[in-house]
């Protein structure tokens, strides 16, 4: 048993005396803590995206319903002039009342869910950047880890720089600024 005990505390003790595994413990570290702020973050942008999207199907279901209106309402003054009577004269003018009102509700409820559409779209532009946050936050990690079992200087240097990068690209998504990248999303999409 002691053989065992002995096999472990002595890296253990050696890596307490590593440089280079301070320095992982340490990124390790901000860049999780970075990470689960950002996974915080990006999971309210998706429940914002799909209220957003839940609004839009409603609008654009809401204009398709004022369209079939128009359309049997339309319907409904051509088969009025076809009789041409006295009476189909006041009905003709209710209905195309109702037509021109039809018409101005589809143009206000078109704009709204165009309005949800672009909200949507906005949103998502930083849910993608915060999923390319995450993933480079999370290679990061990982290169830390190896970095650590390794010793080897040069990874930690560009396992540093990869976290960093993510993190950058995680503060402008905060910040709402764009540093989208459309090949990435694709990539990754």
């Amino acid at each position: 048993m002691s053989d065992i005990s002995e096999t472990i505390q002595q890296p253990i003790e050696e890596a307490g005396k590593s440089k280079i595994n301070s320095m992982v413990a340490l990124l390790v570290a901000i860049t999780a803590t970075f990470m689960a702020l950002c996974n915080v973050k990006d999971g309210n942008i998706v429940q914002a995206m799909s209220q957003a999207q839940a609004h839009a199907i409603d609008a654009w279901s809401y204009f398709q319903a004022k369209s079939t209106k128009q359309a049997i309402a339309e319907n409904s003054v051509e088969l009025l002039k076809l009789q041409n009577t006295p009476e189909s004269n006041e009905i003709i003018k209710k209905y195309e009342e109702k037509i021109s009102r039809y018409e101005k509700e589809k143009t206000e409820i078109k704009a709204q869910a165009e309005g949800y559409q672009k909200e949507y779209d906005d949103t998502n532009l930083f849910d993608d950047q915060f999923d390319m946050t995450e993933a480079l936050l999370t290679i990061s990690i990982a290169m830390l880890g190896i970095s650590s079992l390794t010793q080897k200087k040069w990874l930690l240097y560009f396992a540093a720089t990869v976290s960093l990068v993510g993190i950058i690209l995680g503060l402008t998504a905060f910040m709402k600024i764009s540093l989208h990248s459309d090949f990435m999303s694709k990539i990754l999409g």
